[in-house]
């Protein structure tokens, strides 16, 4: 396995977001109380940027645009497929993670990863 393997999702989706900035900056240039909707897509940005999820020999780390949360192999269950095909990671403890960008069909990348910790459908 990989040392380290980052998943996020692709740079071409700060495209939209750049438009969106283009788009809000006549209507924040016409008060000063509007400038605060260019926080809008400063926020899409560092959601772009950020969110995502890091395998690693240690175990899985999420990453959102609060905390970071990380789960050891020991402490890892298995994964379940919710709704929209998204991916969840389910603790022996029994608590359930969101695998932020990640649906079904990245399933057997993340298995191939995992170095066969998780079983790829």
């Amino acid at each position: 396995m990989a040392d380290h393997a980052r998943m996020r999702l692709s740079r071409v989706a700060l495209v939209p977001v750049v438009f969106l900035a283009v788009c809000v900056l006549p209507f924040a240039a016409a008060a000063p109380w509007a400038a605060v909707v260019l926080v809008v897509p400063l926020l899409a940005a560092v959601w772009v940027l950020r969110v995502g999820v890091d395998v690693d020999d240690e175990g899985i780390t999420t990453h959102t645009l609060g905390p970071s949360r990380r789960v050891a192999w020991t402490e890892l269950a298995g994964i379940r497929v919710g709704r929209g095909a998204r991916l969840r990671l389910v603790t022996t403890a029994g608590s359930e993670l969101q695998l932020p960008v990640l649906r079904a069909r990245d399933l057997p990348r993340l298995a191939a990863l995992s170095g066969g910790r998780i079983d790829a459908p």
